[in-house]
């Protein structure tokens, strides 16, 4: 089975979904790759929040809006995706179209700091009830590594608990389906 980018992939599922005005999350902002993609989506018009607990995650991003002269369309947020419910004002939740996860450690940083299975689920929790209808998480997950294997377990073990009559939910694979490989997880609200 060939290779597929799980980024790509969780890109071009948002694309169709956020329209110019939109309010989108990036739940772990990293390097600010996803953060600055779902700008370019919302437009000056959207709004952009990004939730991180490295202040070079939060660095690293608003140096790459203030090149792209798009940080008047952030707020980036030194804490973790589990704070959601107290970061985000009250009177959008229920409004976000896209929320996106990329778990695992920041790429280029300490790789002992990851993100934690229950702040995950927590954050997770806060996302779907927030979420609009007809909009999407996208969660990308990586078992291969130290605190991996749990959380993407636990992660799969939450969507199968979803209200189906509520959400959908799909799982891609990076390459094969095995438990090792990083896999994309999709979750859309319908109602």
């Amino acid at each position: 089975m060939k290779r597929i980018s799980l980024v790509n992939t969780a890109h071009d599922l948002i694309r169709d979904i956020l329209r110019p005005g939109d309010i989108a999350i990036d739940a772990t902002v990293g390097n600010g790759h996803d953060t600055l993609f779902l700008a370019e989506q919302v437009g000056p018009s959207g709004h952009v929040y990004g939730f991180d607990i490295q202040q070079a995650a939060i660095d690293s991003t608003l140096d790459k809006f203030r090149q792209a002269h798009l940080s008047d369309s952030l707020t980036l947020v030194h804490a973790s995706h589990a704070d959601m419910t107290d970061k985000i004002p009250a009177d959008l939740h229920g409004k976000i179209k896209a929320i996106m996860f990329n778990l695992g450690y920041l790429p280029g940083g300490d790789k002992s700091v990851i993100t934690l299975t229950d702040s995950t689920l927590t954050a997770l929790t806060v996302a779907a009830r927030i979420l609009a209808v007809s909009g999407i998480i996208t969660l990308l997950a990586y078992p291969g590594h130290p605190g991996g294997d749990m959380e993407t377990d636990r992660v799969k073990n939450w969507c199968e608990q979803l209200d189906t009559q509520q959400f959908e939910v799909s799982a891609i694979y990076s390459s094969e389906h095995k438990d090792t490989a990083p896999r994309l997880f999709v979750i859309r609200k319908i109602r």
